[in-house]
Protein backbone atom coordinates (compact mmCIF):
# COMPACT_ATOMS: atom_id res chain seq x y z
CA UNK A 1 0.00 0.00 0.00
CA UNK A 2 1.25 3.47 -0.89
CA UNK A 3 -0.06 6.84 0.21
CA UNK A 4 -0.23 9.82 -2.14
CA UNK A 5 -1.01 13.23 -0.64
CA UNK A 6 -2.21 16.19 -2.65
CA UNK A 7 -4.01 19.49 -2.30
CA UNK A 8 -1.24 21.65 -0.93
CA UNK A 9 -0.44 25.07 -2.31
CA UNK A 10 -0.31 28.74 -1.53
CA UNK A 11 -3.12 30.42 0.37
CA UNK A 12 -3.46 33.81 2.06
CA UNK A 13 -3.93 34.00 5.79
CA UNK A 14 -7.50 33.25 6.73
CA UNK A 15 -7.98 31.00 3.73
CA UNK A 16 -8.82 27.32 3.45
CA UNK A 17 -7.38 24.24 1.81
CA UNK A 18 -8.41 20.60 1.68
CA UNK A 19 -5.73 17.98 1.56
CA UNK A 20 -6.38 14.50 0.20
CA UNK A 21 -4.44 11.30 0.63
CA UNK A 22 -5.20 8.31 -1.56
CA UNK A 23 -4.11 4.82 -0.60
CA UNK A 24 -3.20 2.76 -3.63
CA UNK A 25 -2.27 -0.87 -3.93
CA UNK A 26 -3.57 -3.47 -1.60
CA UNK A 27 -2.39 -6.18 0.73
CA UNK A 28 -4.54 -9.32 0.43
CA UNK A 29 -7.10 -9.47 3.20
CA UNK A 30 -6.78 -5.78 4.04
CA UNK A 31 -8.66 -2.69 3.00
CA UNK A 32 -8.17 0.96 3.81
CA UNK A 33 -10.80 0.64 6.51
CA UNK A 34 -8.40 -1.63 8.41
CA UNK A 35 -5.90 1.21 8.85
CA UNK A 36 -5.83 3.95 11.44
CA UNK A 37 -4.77 7.13 9.64
CA UNK A 38 -3.51 10.56 10.46
CA UNK A 39 -1.88 13.77 9.34
CA UNK A 40 1.41 15.24 10.47
CA UNK A 41 3.37 18.28 9.39
CA UNK A 42 6.91 19.52 9.42
CA UNK A 43 7.84 23.16 9.20
CA UNK A 44 11.34 24.26 8.13
CA UNK A 45 13.82 23.71 10.92
CA UNK A 46 11.28 22.00 13.13
CA UNK A 47 10.44 18.44 14.06
CA UNK A 48 7.52 16.62 12.55
CA UNK A 49 4.42 17.21 14.63
CA UNK A 50 1.09 15.51 15.04
CA UNK A 51 -1.95 17.23 13.51
CA UNK A 52 -4.88 14.83 13.55
CA UNK A 53 -5.71 11.15 13.59
CA UNK A 54 -8.86 9.19 12.87
CA UNK A 55 -10.09 5.70 13.68
CA UNK A 56 -10.92 2.99 11.17
CA UNK A 57 -14.47 4.04 10.34
CA UNK A 58 -14.09 7.66 11.37
CA UNK A 59 -16.00 7.38 14.64
CA UNK A 60 -13.12 8.80 16.66
CA UNK A 61 -10.67 11.59 15.93
CA UNK A 62 -8.07 13.50 17.84
CA UNK A 63 -6.44 16.86 17.09
CA UNK A 64 -3.44 18.84 18.15
CA UNK A 65 -4.33 21.86 20.26
CA UNK A 66 -2.87 24.14 17.61
CA UNK A 67 -5.43 23.08 14.98
CA UNK A 68 -8.48 22.01 16.96
CA UNK A 69 -11.53 23.91 15.81
CA UNK A 70 -9.88 24.89 12.51
CA UNK A 71 -8.95 21.55 10.94
CA UNK A 72 -11.17 18.54 10.34
CA UNK A 73 -9.93 15.07 9.51
CA UNK A 74 -12.21 12.66 7.68
CA UNK A 75 -12.03 9.57 5.53
CA UNK A 76 -13.93 7.84 2.76
CA UNK A 77 -13.04 4.17 2.99
CA UNK A 78 -14.93 3.35 -0.20
CA UNK A 79 -12.48 5.64 -2.02
CA UNK A 80 -9.48 4.69 0.14
CA UNK A 81 -9.01 8.38 0.80
CA UNK A 82 -8.12 10.45 3.83
CA UNK A 83 -8.90 14.16 4.00
CA UNK A 84 -7.83 17.18 6.01
CA UNK A 85 -10.01 20.26 5.75
CA UNK A 86 -8.04 23.28 6.92
CA UNK A 87 -9.81 26.54 7.65
CA UNK A 88 -8.66 29.91 8.96
CA UNK A 89 -5.08 29.17 8.02
CA UNK A 90 -2.27 31.26 9.40
CA UNK A 91 1.44 31.62 8.57
CA UNK A 92 2.21 29.24 11.43
CA UNK A 93 0.49 26.49 9.47
CA UNK A 94 3.10 26.69 6.72
CA UNK A 95 4.70 23.24 6.49
CA UNK A 96 4.95 20.04 4.52
CA UNK A 97 1.95 17.93 5.40
CA UNK A 98 2.22 14.15 5.50
CA UNK A 99 -0.49 11.55 5.65
CA UNK A 100 0.17 8.30 7.47
CA UNK A 101 -1.57 5.01 8.10
CA UNK A 102 -0.99 1.84 10.02
CA UNK A 103 -2.64 -1.56 10.03
CA UNK A 104 -1.35 -2.80 13.37
CA UNK A 105 -2.45 0.03 15.63
CA UNK A 106 -5.19 -0.93 18.08
CA UNK A 107 -6.14 2.69 18.77
CA UNK A 108 -5.47 6.13 17.37
CA UNK A 109 -1.94 7.36 17.95
CA UNK A 110 -0.44 10.84 18.16
CA UNK A 111 3.08 9.73 17.28
CA UNK A 112 4.18 9.53 13.67
CA UNK A 113 6.66 6.81 14.68
CA UNK A 114 3.72 4.47 15.19
CA UNK A 115 2.66 4.67 11.55
CA UNK A 116 4.30 2.28 9.13
CA UNK A 117 3.00 3.97 5.98
CA UNK A 118 3.79 7.61 5.26
CA UNK A 119 3.01 9.58 2.11
CA UNK A 120 5.45 11.80 0.28
CA UNK A 121 4.14 15.09 1.69
CA UNK A 122 2.44 18.10 0.20
CA UNK A 123 3.57 21.67 0.83
CA UNK A 124 1.21 24.22 2.32
CA UNK A 125 2.32 27.85 2.28
CA UNK A 126 0.27 30.49 4.07
CA UNK A 127 1.17 34.10 3.48
CA UNK A 128 0.51 36.85 5.99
Amino acid sequence: VQLQASGGGWVPAGGSLRLSCVASGRTPGRSFSNYIAGWFRQAPGKEREFIATISWKGASASYADSVRGRFTISRDNAKSTLYLQMNNLGPEDTAVYYCAADYSLRQISLSYRDYALVGQGTLVTVSS
